[in-house]
């Protein structure tokens, strides 16, 4: 607490700071004072936390509720975590199902050759291994390299599959919990493999995408595309070398989170572009739009003249017209200014974001109190980013399959795929839902014993729920309280109760209880046959 409590110092001096200043910065001020907030509220609840763990005063029922309210509060919270978790998951691998897809894993770790030079400049962020008895390995970066090196070895009986892969991948990247960016998360990636017409498989990709995007009801979504021969085009076009086309590849793919003079700034002082090839560059890297743009793009002289872009431009009338056929142009943009920072992409692009997620803004006062830190954004001003992104990868499977005589790669498998990223869409669900409306089982019924009723009697009635397929559990107390038995229908979400009590045993009869209902009409329940307990059941659960 001793900590927080000088960092709140820290704050409120620099906000008075800020101020004080010649010309005051309001959206600087503005932030700093949100974080001054956050720190202030995290006091707080260390605060309560600490008092909710000392000894109550003596008679003192409240704080016995309080901590017993808090307690149920947290266990819940976790349960409908893992509740939303599985739902995620649920939801993208029965839309992968509808497309075809046939699950294959791969290993957590690779052999570090495996890994080394597919990611360009994010290749910094691969974990690697001790070295194990003369084999340098490495945690996977993602699925799409292990899938690649699975398709080498094993080509002649998967030429072409429909693969999807639900797994934990590895970056040594600076998380940012609230923003769904860890270095240990899931990706689920959806590929296909194979030699086909060109771009019908990429844009049954992009059905793919928004199908799950949509069932998972994250909200307003743009897919931007882009393709890579277009943008490698351009740089020749502009003038940039063939050895530095990577390079300014990676730094124009920063404009979503940098303004563009920062952007010409890194082109030409760090990497040592011609001033006069940057500025040329922004004159096609700044556009984004539709079909009209892919038509304004053609009508360049110079740019139709470039085989590459030519090529690409190709590509892309066509992806627009299966596009149409499909119904999902409504939800993409065609955005010049991504390009993926991966090597191994070599056509189609794109990359899902959320309506909302705006690019962070530096931290300009974290510089001038530490100059070494000059890198450093403002993660109170930005979305959770990207939820999903992938392309196309035709020559990445040849890597792995070694070359013939003639230095040709032995195996080719041209490659197109799509990678979610959970974590990020678990933390956008999380902030669109109370936790209140999030069930935490899939229980549907409760079996609540009443008058002392047997442990035996509840368990022979949860058996035949069981045996009939309906979800189903009950106290393990041999004299479970009845109030503790309904909080947990409360508590749960579970919609109904099946009462039973002495008398109805006795008389082969059961009491069903819609937990969701709130009023009177009820009263203790509606009596039924035990025979026909089943039936209502399921026909109530029908209704649902």
């Amino acid at each position: 607490m001793d900590a927080i409590e000088q960092r709140i110092k820290e704050q409120g001096d620099l906000v008075r700071t800020l101020k004080t200043a010649e010309t005051p910065d309001k959206e600087e001020i503005a932030a700093q004072v949100a974080v001054l907030k956050t720190l202030k509220s995290e006091l707080a609840a260390l605060t309560v936390k600490d008092s909710a763990g000392a000894p109550p005063k003596s008679g003192s029922s409240s704080s016995k509720k309080k901590a017993e309210d808090d307690k149920k509060s947290k266990a819940f919270t976790l349960k409908s975590a893992k509740a939303s978790g599985e739902k995620i998951f649920s939801t993208i691998t029965r839309v992968f199902k509808r497309h075809g897809g046939v699950t294959i894993d791969t290993p957590v770790f690779e052999l570090k050759e495996i890994l080394s030079g597919k990611y360009g400049e994010d290749s910094k962020l691969i974990y690697d291994l001790e070295d194990q008895g003369g084999e340098k390995c490495s945690l996977r970066y993602d699925l799409t390299v292990p899938f690649a090196r699975f398709l080498a070895m094993n080509g002649k009986e998967y030429q072409n599959i429909k693969r999807y892969h639900i797994a934990k991948v590895y970056r040594r990247d600076q998380p940012a919990m609230t923003k769904g960016r860890m270095r240990e998360f899931f990706q689920c990636d959806f590929d296909i493999a194979g030699t086909y017409d060109a771009m019908i498989p990429d844009s049954e990709i992009i059905r793919v995408l928004v199908e799950c995007l949509t069932e998972l009801e994250l909200g307003d979504f743009t897919i931007k595309i882009n393709h890579r021969k277009i943008l490698d085009g351009i740089f020749e076009v502009c003038g940039v070398p063939e050895d530095k086309i990577r390079t300014i590849s990676s730094a124009v793919d920063k404009l979503d989170k940098l303004p563009w003079a920062d952007v010409r700034k890194e082109m030409t002082e760090e990497k040592g572009l011609d001033p006069k090839a940057a500025d040329l560059i922004g004159e096609y890297v700044q556009h984004k739009g539709g079909e009209e743009l892919l038509e304004r793009l053609v009508k360049d002289e110079k740019l139709s003249a470039n085989a590459r872009a030519k090529e690409g431009m190709a590509d892309m009338a066509l992806l627009f017209k299966y596009m149409n056929v499909f119904g999902v142009t409504k939800y993409t943009s065609f955005d010049l200014s991504l390009a993926r920072g991966l090597d191994y992409y070599t056509g189609l692009i794109y990359e899902a974001v959320l309506e909302g997620s705006a690019p962070p803004r530096p931290l300009k006062w974290l510089k001038a109190l530490s100059p070494c830190r000059t890198d450093e954004l403002d993660e109170s001003t930005v979305g959770v980013g990207s939820v999903a992104a992938g392309g196309r990868y035709d020559n990445l499977v040849g890597m792995f399959s070694g070359m013939n005589k003639k230095g040709q790669p032995n195996l080719i498998i041209p490659c197109v795929g799509i990678s979610i990223g959970v974590e990020r869409v678990f933390s956008i669900l999380m902030q669109k839902q109370k936790k209140s409306q999030v069930k935490s089982n899939e229980v549907e019924v409760y079996v609540v014993g009443l008058g002392g009723v047997s442990v035996e009697e509840r368990m022979k009635i949860c058996t035949e729920l069981w045996n009939a397929g309906i979800k189903a559990e009950f106290s393990y107390k041999l004299k479970p309280r009845t109030q503790t038995q309904w909080d947990t229908c409360d508590r749960d979400l579970i919609p109904f109760a099946v009462i039973v009590g002495g008398d109805e045993i006795e008389k082969g009869l059961v009491k069903i209880k819609d937990m969701r209902a709130k009023d009177e009409s009820q009263k203790g329940g509606i009596e039924c046959s035990r025979s026909d307990m089943i039936q209502e059941l399921k026909t109530r659960l029908a209704a649902l």
